[in-house]
Formats: structure tokens, sequence, C-alpha cells
């Protein structure tokens, strides 16, 4: 890895894309301090204190600007929300599943409603949470609803401002814009949790086998996470010879990679917003108040605070991964697209018995990447009760498996750089 990325140094247009990569994240950090104006930032910093409760994972999510209210607070999760409900929709809606069959064109156009979609998202996330800001005091009491709209679309320009950089950073960097910002928002707390971990757990408390077991289970965690990532089950595929012209093509073989953890980090997050809506409306309703009903109820179906939340938990991201993969991963159409080009599976037959054996390969697959996310999860309540660190929270969860995934999508993407123009001479000919 290492290797490869001092290779591209070395390449100068790939260092020139490099340098544009780093250049977008320095303004992204930028972007990160700079707060929106009529915020008690003390108040919502004690409000995410205890880090129970949705926001505090948006603020995970944001590289430490929700804790700040900057202009980057409502993040980029707005129009993952957005494309995720336009993916849903394409599958359900005639009309939009046509359009993106229409290849470019169609494709530019729901891109455009994702982008509309993310607008009027973020605009509502906006408005809601600084309107709950206000009723716990964070945000100014005096303040209108005038000045609380023109306060939100100043956070809709931020998340405006981050698809931009993500579609810029695609076109000019290396790819993966979208994903290497939501990458930004999570390791841009790295420093400090570090130097906070060190200085009151290493140095201060001296728990010492606490902090030895944290890097060490940190560590067996991403060789964990690095091996499911890149797993694949590879179904041999025989192709058919077919005279085109004059000559003889096909009857060569390959393989349809089907990989152990496709749905990615989407089932958690389904799975996580559920489970703290109860502690999220319990917020709203009854702020400070923990002997109300609704916030022992929050208590009790949050994850690592009782073994029925975390099972529950658990559940739902089983029952996600495998809602997700149905929707995203089609088998009817890929056993007909392999009868439809002459393609069959060695020893199965062409139609409805490859659409079975698919579908049975596809469930067991999915059952251990479904664990798997399930496992993840669970780490970020469980890791810190057995070490007694809580100062780092870049430990199991949606926001690792992110930081690994992306982590390994560059290099693959730097490395595909490095190939092309490797072979830039033999293409020439």
């Amino acid at each position: 890895m290492l290797a490869s990325l001092m290779a591209a140094m070395k390449v100068p247009d790939l260092k020139k894309r490099i340098t544009f990569l780093f250049g977008m994240l320095i303004v992204y950090v930028i972007g990160l301090h700079i707060p929106v104006p009529g915020v008690d930032t003390e108040v919502l910093r004690q409000r995410l204190s205890n880090g129970s409760d949705l926001l505090a994972l948006f603020d995970v999510f944001t590289g430490g600007a929700f804790k700040k209210y900057a202009i980057f607070a409502m993040g980029i999760m707005p129009y993952i929300n957005a494309s995720i409900i336009m993916q849903l929709l394409t599958m359900a809606v005639p009309q939009l599943e046509a359009m993106q069959k229409e290849g470019a064109a169609g494709q530019k156009r729901i891109r455009l409603y994702t982008k509309w979609l993310t607008g009027v998202l973020a605009f509502f996330s906006a408005f809601g949470v600084t309107k709950w800001l206000q009723s716990v005091g964070a945000v100014n009491q005096g303040l209108g609803v005038m000045n609380i709209v023109f306060m939100s679309l100043i956070l809709v320009a931020g998340t405006a401002f981050l698809m931009w950089m993500g579609e810029q950073i695609t076109e000019h960097g290396i790819g993966n814009g979208i994903s290497i910002v939501i990458f930004a928002g999570i390791v841009a707390t790295l420093p400090s949790q570090i130097f906070q971990t060190i200085q009151l757990e290493w140095l201060t408390n001296r728990n010492y086998v606490g902090v030895i077991i944290f890097a060490l289970l940190f560590i067996a965690t991403i060789v964990f996470m690095v091996a499911v990532t890149q797993a694949v089950r590879k179904i041999p595929i025989q192709h058919v010879k077919r005279v085109v012209g004059n000559k003889m093509v096909g009857g060569n073989s390959s393989y349809l990679p089907l990989k152990v953890n496709s749905a990615g980090v989407i089932p958690i997050i389904f799975a996580v917003s559920i489970m703290y809506f109860p502690m999220t409306v319990a917020n709203f309703l009854s702020p400070g108040n923990s002997e109300s009903w609704i916030s022992k109820f929050a208590t009790f179906v949050a994850p690592g605070q009782s073994w029925f939340g975390s099972l529950l938990y658990a559940v739902l991201i089983i029952f996600f991964t495998y809602f997700y993969t149905a929707v995203s991963f089609n088998v009817k159409d890929v056993s007909e697209n392999l009868k439809k080009y002459g393609s069959f599976i060695p020893g199965i037959r062409p139609g409805k018995p490859t659409q079975e054996y698919l579908d049975k390969v596809l469930t067991r697959i999915t059952l251990a990447g479904a664990i798997f996310l399930a496992i993840v999860a669970l780490l970020q309540y469980y890791v810190p009760m057995l070490t007694n660190i809580r100062t780092f929270t870049l430990i199991g969860g949606t926001s690792l498996l992110i930081v690994v995934g992306v982590s390994l999508d560059t290099m693959q993407a730097i490395e595909s750089h490095l190939l092309m123009r490797h072979y830039e001479g033999f293409i020439k000919k």
C-alpha cells in the first residue's frame, strides 16, 4: 500500500489529483470551525456529552461540526438518505426505473432529483434541530422564525457545498468523492481522540491494561473488517462459443463475484436510526427528565444499555441486510441475463434452476455478512465496557467500517491509475 502511494507521487498527473484531494480536505477542515451565528456551543456540547442519543451519532459523522454547530453541521448525511430513498423508489416506481435504464440522460435526471431531495431533507432536518436547540437554550431565545429559517438555509448551503466538493473530488481527484467526504468527517476527530486517550487513560488514570487490550482489539477489528469486506464467493460461469462475422468468440470461463458484505454499512444506518428514535423523541418531549416513561423505555431498548436492546439491534441489522441485498441485487435479472447471453453455471440448468441456485448461495453468504455487521455494530458499546476507555469512539460500528471500506477503495483507485499508466505504451501501440 505504501509502495503504491510512493509510486503515485512520482506520476505528475496522479500527484496533481492527490494534491487536489488534500486541498479539498483542508477546505473541509476549515469549514468545521466556522459556526452558525446565534448558537451557544457550550450548551450544545453539554447535551452531546453523554453520547447516548442520535445527535451524538450525527456529531461523529460530521467531524465534530455538530458539537460546534458549524456550517457543515448537517454533514453529507441528507445526501446519503436522499440517495437511498431514490434507489428504493427506482425499484418501486416504474417511471423512475425506466428513466434509469435510459442511460446517461436518465441517470442525470435522477441525480438532479436526488440533489433536490437532499435540499428538502437538509432544510427540514436543520429547521427541526435548530428549533429543538432553541427549546433547550442552545440557540438565542429571542430569535424568530425567520431567523431560524436563515440559520437553516446556512446549514443547507453547507450540505450543498459538501455535495459539490464530493463531485469535484470524483472528477479531479481519485474518485469516490462522497465517500471520501464521509471518511474525512469521521477521521477529523481522530488526532484529538488519540491525544485524549493517551493523556487521560495512560498518563493520568494509568489504565495500562485497558489501553493495551483496547489497542489489540482495535487492530484485530480492522483486520477482521478488511478480511470480510474483501471476501467474495466466486460463482463459476461458462460462456458458450458464438460466431461473430468470420470469428469464433466465447467459449471461455469466468466467475460471478458475490460479496459477503454486499450491503455495506446501510443496514447499520437503518437499524441505528430506528433504535435511537425513542431516545430522540424522549429528548424532545421530556428533556433532562430521565424518570419519564418514554425516557425509561428509550433507555431499555437502546443498544448497549440492556441485553434486549442489543439483541433487537442485532436482529434489525440482520433484517435490513437481507432487505437491502434483495433490493440491490436482483437474482432474477442476473439469471435472465446469463441465459440471454448464452452463459451458464456448470452443472446448473439455465433459467429457473440458476435463479434458485444463486438465491440459495446469496442467502447463505448474506447471513455471514449480516452476522459480521451485527458483531461490528455491537463492538462500539461493549469494548468501552471491557476496557473502561470511553475517550476513543472509533472502534466498531458504522464509523470504523466506513473508514476501512473507503481506505480500501481509495488505495484500489490509486493502483488502478498506476496500472493504467504502466500500460500506456502498449495501449498507444
